[in-house]
């Protein structure tokens, strides 16, 4: 081989080793921030590694770790699809940083958030805090919201020095895994996933009162909250807000599966059994956190007679679009009881006009409980997640004791 050719060669072998090295990102912690309209961030970390020869990534919400596989690089580009929810990242690598979107899919639109990350960066809202001038460790009676979106909530917190983590327990179910600090007398928590992206700040007025709270969430949502210390603080009962209409025991519906065949709770696999009737959307964070727990339920309660029917409300009527994202939920989950495709949107009117015998639908996840007779026993309303602690747990134990109840019924 020529000098020429052994030049050429070599400075080609160096062009495409920076070009692979441009296309891979920095291992390690990371900060990613949502720019949302009113100019407030929406910050989280996240982990990347190198795993069998590929990268992914792990989003960091408290003590969730939530694993992102689906990244692939060209040139200077990067592209990141959320496992659930029906969201991306489409960004570019500049100076070794990140900068682009974070697109949402919502049925018959998109919408599009400003984002950027930095390597080598574990904190999430300040750099160096200041020492705390109180703690806001405990549980408080919490209103978020104004007006007729007014919605009071129980808020959780653990606070250990400055690093902050909790959620807010609301009728219809959680906020998930938050995380964050308090600096002085200010609060600050957040959480991401793909499809929760929250960020609230406030002033801690003394060790009983939290003032002057601002809630962001998504792109441009913009609500007030405040709270008070109650150590007595609780919701109504989830058992007690859902019914049936007077004159009905039973439920009814036939509905697609995933794959275009009919299911109806009339079905003889449903005959003499106890049904969960689990109504969801692939857009909802609180019905992923019950689909976690429903795959294991079914697994330990199916061989004693138990059988289990998702009942998804999409944000589009398109079968197609409808079915991409339950299939999504499949795979990440591996669902082996039956998802169906009811045809109608997430919109809660058309929910009850889908499944009539019901007085309302107050939100999702709603489950339905149904016993060997086939009349429904107790209908429950939202779902406490894992980063509600105790409640995850209570709840778990409670519904639980009711299955072993109704299967012991002759």
């Amino acid at each position: 081989m020529s000098y020429k050719a052994i030049i050429t060669t070599i400075g080609l072998a160096v062009l495409f080793q920076v070009s692979y090295a441009q296309t891979k990102l920095k291992t390690g912690l990371w900060r990613g921030a949502l720019k949302t309209s009113s100019g407030v961030d929406i910050p989280f970390n996240f982990d990347v590694k190198d795993t069998a020869g590929r990268q992914q990534l792990a989003i960091i919400n408290g003590a969730e770790r939530f694993k992102v596989t689906d990244i692939t690089t060209k040139d200077d580009s990067v592209f990141i699809h959320m496992p659930l929810f029906n969201s991306e990242f489409k960004l570019k690598l500049d100076g070794g940083n990140l900068k682009g979107q974070w697109i949402r899919h919502l049925g018959e639109r998109d919408a599009f958030v400003e984002f950027s990350a930095q390597p080598n960066t574990s904190w999430r809202f300040l750099k160096t805090p200041e020492k705390p001038t109180y703690s806001v460790d405990g549980r408080w009676s919490a209103i978020l919201g104004g007006g007729e979106g007014r919605d009071t909530t129980v808020g959780e917190f653990k606070q250990n020095g400055n690093k902050l983590t909790g959620t807010f327990l609301t009728t219809t179910g959680d906020y998930r895994y938050l995380e964050g600090s308090v600096s002085g007398d200010k609060l600050y928590l957040s959480c991401f996933d793909g499809g929760h992206a929250y960020t609230f700040t406030a002033t801690i007025k003394d060790a009983q009162t939290i003032t002057e709270g601002k809630f962001y969430a998504g792109a441009s949502s913009v609500q007030p909250w405040e709270a008070v210390k109650d150590a007595n603080a609780k919701l109504p009962d989830a058992y007690s807000l859902t019914a049936l209409k007077p004159g009905y025991k039973k439920i009814d519906f036939t509905f697609k599966d995933i794959n275009g065949k009919e299911v109806s709770l009339q079905d003889a696999r449903y005959k003499n059994k106890v049904v969960i009737v689990q109504i969801l959307g692939s857009w909802c964070p609180n019905c992923m956190d019950e689909t976690a727990y429903m795959v294991n339920y079914y697994k330990k309660f199916q061989p004693k007679g138990v059988e289990v029917i998702g009942l998804a409300y999409e944000r589009t009527t398109n079968f197609e679009k409808s079915q991409k994202a339950l299939q999504q939920i499949k795979d990440r989950f591996n669902v082996p009881y039956p998802l169906l495709i009811t045809g109608y949107t997430s919109n809660r009117s058309e929910t009850a006009k889908s499944l009539p015998m019901l007085a309302k639908i107050v939100g999702f996840p709603t489950t339905i409980i149904i016993d060997k007779s086939g009349d429904v026993r107790k209908i429950h309303t939202g779902f406490n997640g894992p980063g509600t602690g105790e409640h995850y747990t209570e709840f778990i134990s409670e519904f639980e004791k009711l299955t072993n109840d109704l299967l012991a019924e002759k």
